[in-house]
């Protein structure tokens, strides 16, 4: 939005134009029902007439000319004409129900075919707002249009009857309760502007904090492992304001509203008393007087109040609600941004054979869903280590399991050792270990060389002592005890399929949240571990710390990939910045790694960072001779 621009009047405009649009086929359509709905609402009519005009003459024909009978008849025709517009509530109410209903049914239609449109279509976007349009704001536009009909259709059959008891009384009454009501009118209209593009603007904070909530929802994990907790709090808190300040501003202009309320309904019944003298002299009686006055006070002031009330507040609501809904669609989302082709590993830049590659690969699950993985190149060289990062539900395990073999790509292709991926080469290619362990009943020993059943004892110590598995180890006694399953925590379960993995070392092996269950420092030892191996280690991180210890780092956000050093990342990636716990600048797209003052980088991330220049160093050591 441009600076100085203010899209209060132009966003009321046309959120009335295309309301407008909309509602006048959806009103031609249903002229039955509202000429039934207009017909019972007569009765109202004729007892607003009657409910004046039998106090006039009960004074005027009745009690003041001393004819008794007379002033109680009148009155009893006043009295018993309420009973026919109780009775036409029920009719009112049944007629009601078919203007109101068909709304909210083609609001919710139109709320779902959208949503499915959104996620079928080449966006495959999908937000909180379509979940708001389906239960909070359908209810909200079905409320308001009830009450809007039930008052706008009281207020004029009231007004009608009253205006209409007025002229019959005397034309003169009109000059003294016009002015004050087409005052507090105009000044009520003045209103409607700002308080519509604060109701909208209410609206919108109310979908930005519902969108931030389902967000961080499903990004907890990912939150607490980059060390962001503080940022999003912040976030949380500025959403929140802005939902406040709006509903404050939205609250000041209410108060406006009130002043124009008194002004239509408290000063027409104070000036037909100042006026009182002047009109009898012009003609009118006293119990055209007390009827006046009766209108006012019992039959017009009511019907105004409660218009104006519900206009400005369900009726602003309303507008606001269906122009959410007749807007139009949001534009597709830019293509995303892809890497044609992510850096090159170390040994592919030898000209070595890689031992895992994608080639423009796509991965949907479905004929017309949205593609998890889209046009995907990626290429993992032997002996290289490659971190993948991303918020939940970004595609890493769908990744892995392609890169695995397990998941057949919709598109492209996957190529182990050069050769297309077949199912008959994967357990001599790779090793996939998902977050979840299989261990099975048997001995320790059967476990371990589930893989490779010609490993002997020594070979098991070497991998336990690399490992980490030497304190099962001990705890169980030897590698013939028993193992149950169930009496395995979970990071022992992972202990021991890292074991099984380590192994069996095969060519590529692939990660997937393996060492989730295990603390910081284990899983850093186990990683250590393998990168030592001669095969290609692929991790799917949930710790930035393994991120830090791999050759390159492919950044995933759905289908939307950047791959590179950390160096390179904190430079190119904003997500990998925020996984990082940097805060991204606001003036800029990059950050040089230099320009990051080390007073924004969290104390745990610098312990980090001195506790990898030790793990480097471990690493440069040349491995033992194999076994």
């Amino acid at each position: 939005m441009k600076p100085g621009h203010d899209p209060a009047r132009p966003a009321r405009d046309t959120a009335l134009r295309r309301v407008a649009r909309e509602a006048r086929p959806f009103l031609r359509a249903r002229t039955g029902a509202i000429l039934r709905l207009s017909g019972w609402s007569l009765l109202e009519f004729a007892q607003t007439f009657l409910s004046g005009y039998g106090v006039a003459r009960a004074l005027d024909d009745g009690f003041l000319a001393g004819r008794p009978a007379t002033g109680l008849l009148w009155l009893a025709v006043a009295a018993v004409a309420v009973l026919p517009s109780v009775l036409a509530a029920r009719g009112v109410f049944g007629r009601l129900a078919d203007l109101v209903e068909p709304l909210r049914d083609g609001l919710v239609r139109r709320a779902v075919a959208r949503a499915l449109s959104g996620a079928l279509g080449r966006s495959g976007h999908v937000g909180t707002r379509s979940l708001s349009q389906v239960t909070h704001q359908s209810e909200i536009a079905r409320d308001g249009w009830a009450g809007l009909v039930l008052t706008l259709r009281s207020f004029v059959f009231t007004a009608a009857g009253a205006v209409t008891g007025l002229l019959a009384l005397s034309p003169a009454l009109l000059l003294i309760v016009l002015p004050p009501l087409v005052l507090g009118a105009a000044l009520f209209l003045g209103t409607l502007p700002p308080m519509a593009a604060r109701q909208r603007a209410y609206l919108a904070a109310d979908e930005a904090y519902a969108a931030h909530a389902g967000e961080l929802a499903a990004s907890v994990r990912d939150i607490a492992a980059a060390g962001t907790a503080e940022r999003t709090v912040a976030e949380s808190r500025a959403l929140a304001d802005a939902q406040l300040a709006a509903s404050r501003s939205l609250a000041r202009w209410s108060a406006v509203r009130v002043v124009a309320l008194a002004v239509c309904g408290r000063f027409p019944p104070l000036l037909l008393l100042l006026g009182a003298p002047w009109l009898l002299r012009n003609g009118l009686t006293p119990g055209g007087l007390v009827g006046a006055l009766t209108y006012l006070t019992q039959a017009l002031a009511p019907a105004v109040q409660a218009l104006m009330t519900m206009l400005g507040t369900a009726g602003g609501r309303l507008v606001v609600v269906l122009d959410r809904f007749t807007d139009a669609p949001p534009p597709p989302a830019d293509e995303p941004a892809r890497e044609a082709a992510p850096p090159a590993s170390r040994s592919a830049a030898r000209g070595a054979t890689p031992v895992a590659e994608l080639h423009e690969v796509t991965f949907a699950y479905g004929p017309r869903a949205h593609p998890v993985l889209d046009r995907l190149s990626l290429t993992v060289g032997a002996g290289e280590h490659l971190a993948v990062v991303g918020p939940s539900g970004s595609g890493k395990s769908t990744l892995a399991a392609v890169l695995a073999g397990t998941e057949r790509p919709t598109g492209g292709a996957v190529r182990w050792r050069g050769r297309p991926a077949r199912p008959a080469d994967a357990t001599s290619v790779r090793v996939l270990l998902p977050q979840h362990a299989y261990v099975f009943s048997g001995s320790l020993r059967d476990n371990l060389r589930y893989l490779r059943p010609d490993a002997r004892d020594r070979e098991i110590a070497a991998m336990a002592d690399a490992v980490g598995l030497d304190t099962l180890l001990s705890r169980l006694g030897s590698l013939d005890a028993a193992v149950e399953p169930d009496r395995l925590s979970q990071g022992e379960r992972q202990l021991v399929a890292l074991g099984r993995a380590y192994l069996a070392a095969p060519p590529l092996l692939i990660l997937d949240e393996a060492t989730s269950r295990l603390d910081p420092a284990a899983e850093t030892r186990a990683e250590l571990a393998f990168a030592t191996l001669p095969g290609a280690l692929v991790v799917v991180a949930h710790r930035l710390s393994s991120a830090r210890r791999a050759d390159r780092t492919l950044v995933m956000d759905g289908p939307r990939t950047r791959c590179g050093t950390p160096g390179e990342l904190l430079r190119s990636s904003a997500l990998y910045r925020d996984l990082s716990g940097l805060w991204e600048p606001e003036e800029a797209d990059t950050v040089p790694e230099q320009d990051v003052p080390e007073q924004e980088v969290p104390e745990e991330a610098r312990r980090e960072q001195r506790r990898l220049g030790e793990e480097r160093a471990i690493r440069s050591t040349p491995p033992p001779s194999p076994v």
